[in-house]
């Protein structure tokens, strides 16, 4: 299967989607955090709009309006890319490394 690099803006961060996989698990996998909830197209809390590329969805009708699609806007939840895509989403942001737990420092154990 192919992959599609997908620019994010206005963080300006990339990472390539496989054919098939959903640009929201595909960013995840990516280390890039897009806004989500549901996961299945109903919430509509991943919106975002695609200046350049195509998507198809693995479901029939997203949660979109004839008029959000025709405008462009896609649910990366349950959007598949299908060519190099560029979007925005002004909430993505790297995914941050949980820190390392602190042990507080004790005397010797017997």
């Amino acid at each position: 299967m192919p992959a599609y690099p997908v620019l994010v803006q206005p963080a300006g961060l990339r990472f390539d989607a496989d054919a098939g996989t959903p640009v929201l698990l595909a960013a995840q996998a990516a280390g890039i955090k897009l806004p989500s909830s549901c996961r299945n197209g109903t919430c509509r809390a991943c919106m975002c709009l695609m200046l350049e590329g195509s998507v198809v969805y693995g479901i029939e009708w997203p949660g979109l309006s004839r008029d959000e699609k025709e405008e462009g806007w896609i649910l990366p939840c349950v959007a598949q890319a299908a060519s190099s895509l560029e979007i925005q989403a002004p909430q993505a942001a790297p995914i941050e490394a949980a820190p390392a737990a602190v042990r507080p420092l004790t005397g010797a154990r017997r």
